[in-house]
């Protein structure tokens, strides 16, 4: 290697010469970029009435607005972060952040349903090149002994910004109209992109590889069918039409995209990264660990709501512990100072039975009251807290850092896959259970409110409740087996990939693990 490109290397991982503090600086500000991101999944919620009341939404039109963001910004994580490798990790994120900002006051501005679903499909766009750029960034500016701790306050970020969007959502709607969910964004935006432009050092993949257009249309078709199907799922039902055409379109468009891949000298994503047996591990615990939280997430809504019978506002208080564990945990460095003396797959398998505890624990003693709920919330909090970063850590670990930003990508679409898979699944066994434990008054009914709006008598009204409790119990119980199920496959074959040499970067990406800046 020449001594320009050491100097540049040096340059895109440890941050500007002679300012080495500013990359903790840089840290803050990519994690108020992400928290951003990560508030607007969440945060249009609460708005959902007063969207209906003053724009005349139709239900079609709100779960429209709701999941065009995601849907957008799920199909192009990928292509995202193959643009960052290719014209510079600064550069995109710069973009993202002013695509970010315009489409917010787009959002603001808009004055039917259909501005509005547009506007948060332009967020999406913005979205998807923040979460990818914002993490391949960290790779970038800091070392291997400070990136696990990172890595944690970055991931602390998308536990903060779920549980902190319906509150700040339903803060801003007491005070404001709903458009101005969207107009905080701006000076958010716009303070971010002054800093990043001032203090992010640029850097990009130095083989400048050609485009692959087609692999990045085959990733969006494939992704987008394939969230799509899951969000349809239980509201239009999972042998509906629209479920399986979608569920069809997206998986042959992701088998075409890998042999597509496979295929092109200059692929978006190599996938020969999947022969490699820590980069398998690392996908496989990943996968489940956003399958307990998505699911779990959506099952404490309601059995905080349905089952306790807590208003929408109390509700997302008392789910605010584990998102303060998570936070707590990561910022103190805990799991970064534990990771050398446990190893990454102790890590994962440590954090994944904490999970998995968490959520039995809420399963078997949450029922009653909220007591037996908070130390679940607490002791899966610590998990994912553990689990979560390891998991990232070990996925980037796996490809060289000219690919950061498709790494970024490959991880982010993981955490959207296996939430909508969490919430897909886990809802399936819930509403099985549910309509299976219904008293005969109410056989057929496939919701909680439909159930009860069969009923006449006290003693019926309590069985429903109670059948509705035995399914939110179950399920829990389901999503905790598959997680500790997962930590232990994820354990095993990252230990195994240790012992045979495969623990760190390898020749799954033949360009040089550098990366160049300017």
């Amino acid at each position: 290697m020449s001594p320009v490109a050491s100097d540049a290397t040096a340059t895109a991982t440890l941050g500007p010469p002679g300012r080495p503090a500013t990359r903790w600086l840089i840290l803050a500000v990519i994690c108020v970029a992400q928290l951003t991101v990560v508030l607007d999944n969440t945060v249009l919620n609460v708005a959902v009435p007063s969207l209906t009341e003053e724009m005349g939404a139709t239900t079609a039109d709100v779960q429209w607005m709701i999941n065009a963001y995601s849907l957008v910004q799920s199909g192009l994580l990928l292509t995202a972060g193959n643009a960052a490798d290719r014209y510079g990790r600064r550069k995109m994120l710069a973009v993202g952040l002013v695509l970010f900002g315009i489409a917010s006051l787009g959002a603001t501005l808009a004055q039917s349903p259909g501005q509005l679903i547009a506007a948060r499909a332009g967020m999406g766009v913005g979205g998807a090149l923040l979460v990818t750029t914002t993490l391949a960034v960290v790779m970038q500016i800091f070392d291997d002994a400070e990136r696990p701790k990172a890595i944690g306050i970055w991931s602390s970020v998308n536990s903060l910004g779920f549980a902190a969007g319906p509150l700040i959502g339903g803060a801003l709607l007491d005070h404001f109209w709903w458009g101005s969910l969207f107009l905080i964004n701006l000076p958010v935006a716009l303070v971010a992109l002054v800093a990043v432009v001032t203090l992010v050092p640029e850097s990009k993949n130095p083989l400048g590889e050609r485009p692959d257009p087609l692999g990045a249309l085959l990733s969006m078709i494939g992704m987008v069918g394939v969230v799509f199907a899951i969000i349809s799922g239980p509201v239009s039902g999972w042998l509906s039409g629209r479920v399986l055409i979608s569920a069809a379109v997206g998986l042959v468009g992701l088998a075409v995209f890998a042999l597509w891949e496979l295929r092109i000298e200059h692929p978006m994503l190599d996938m020969h990264f999947f022969r490699n047996r820590r980069f398998i591990g690392a996908v496989s615990g990943g996968i489940l660990v956003a399958f307990g939280m998505g699911g779990s997430m959506f099952l404490l809504t309601q059995h905080l709501q349905l089952v306790l019978g807590y208003g929408p506002l109390d509700a997302g208080l008392r789910m605010a512990p584990l998102a303060v564990t998570v936070i707590l945990v990561n910022f103190t460095g805990l799991g970064a100072r534990l990771t050398p003396r446990l190893g990454t797959p102790g890590m994962i398998v440590s954090g994944m039975t904490l999970l998995a505890a968490g959520l039995a624990a809420i399963s078997t003693l949450g029922g009653a009251s909220y007591g037996g709920m908070l130390a679940g919330l607490i002791v899966m909090g610590v998990g994912v807290a553990f689990a979560m970063p390891t998991m990232a850590n070990a996925i980037m670990s796996a490809i060289p850092p000219a690919k950061a930003g498709v790494g970024a990508g490959v991880n982010g679409t993981l955490m959207e896959f296996g939430q909508g898979l969490g919430v897909a699944v886990l809802g399936a066994v819930l509403n099985s259970r549910f309509v299976a434990l219904l008293p005969a008054v109410a056989a057929g009914a496939g919701s909680l409110p439909a159930a009860l709006a069969e009923v006449r008598s006290d003693a019926d009204r309590t069985a429903v409740h109670d059948a509705f409790a035995a399914g939110i119990g179950t399920s829990q119980l389901v999503g905790a087996a598959a997680v500790f199920a997962g930590g232990l496959l994820a354990a095993v074959m990252l230990r195994r990939a240790e012992r045979t040499g495969q623990g760190g970067r390898t020749a799954a990406g033949s360009e040089p693990a550098v990366a160049t800046a300017e």
